[in-house]
């Protein structure tokens, strides 16, 4: 029986479960919750996510929400599938996992969400102008947690040591939207390793099938922007 993602394929966070979803190689159902209409209020769904956000998982009798906490899930659950041990092969192995999730969550998404949100999502979603101030203070705040990142890259090939984990995976949707669709190319310019990683990680045949369901959604962002 197929598990169930409640979410959508524009969602960043819903991403982050679908990217791992398809690196396990597991079959997933979505089941679409439309935003704009207001579907994640309704009490239905607060029954399965009482804060009123997307994503959540079902599978069998197992509910779970808050994106990392379904990648580790689904990371662990399949763990010698698709791509194995995503989440570590040892305890030492999981602990750098863990620590660079963290570093992702606590220091590199604040930044680049606040970039994502005044570049893209403001004038392409919302028909909001741009903070330039919030852009300059996140940019320096963005550009320090990738010196951090330069560092560790230049010893090890992904963030947690020499094989891919969510961690790596975590960075991707919010990373595609600033790096990629909002073109922001600097700062992975001045950094080679960050930049080899970025490139690794954003060509992976798991990104890619999220890209294919998600670009519908991203062109309309990029039409908006450009016929402001």
């Amino acid at each position: 029986m197929a598990i169930k993602v409640h979410g959508a394929w524009y969602s960043v966070a819903t991403e982050m479960v679908f990217v791992t979803l398809f690196e396990k190689e597991v079959e997933f159902e979505l089941i679409d919750v439309d935003i704009l209409k207001g579907e994640h209020r309704q009490p239905e769904y607060l029954a399965l996510q009482p804060f009123g956000v997307i994503p959540v998982l079902q599978d069998e009798d197992l509910t779970l929400f808050e994106s990392r906490a379904i990648m580790r899930y689904v990371a662990d659950k399949w763990e010698n599938e698709g791509t194995p041990h995503l989440h570590g092969a040892t305890l030492k192995d999981r602990a750098q996992v863990e620590q660079w999730l963290e570093v992702q969550g606590q220091n590199f998404q604040p930044a680049i969400l606040a970039l994502v949100v005044n570049i893209l999502w403001n004038p392409a979603l919302f028909g909001k102008p741009t903070d330039e101030n919030v852009v300059k203070e996140m940019s320096r705040k963005l550009a320090q947690v990738l010196d951090v990142y330069e560092a560790q890259l230049s010893k090890h090939k992904y963030l947690a040591g020499d094989s891919i984990s969510i961690a790596d995976l975590s960075h991707l949707p919010l990373g595609y939207c600033y790096f990629n669709l909002a073109n922001q190319q600097e700062l992975l310019s001045s950094r080679p390793h960050v930049a080899s990683w970025w490139a690794d990680i954003s060509g992976r045949p798991s990104w890619k099938k999220v890209l294919e369901h998600a670009a519908p959604h991203h062109d309309k962002w990029l039409s908006a922007i450009s016929s402001a």
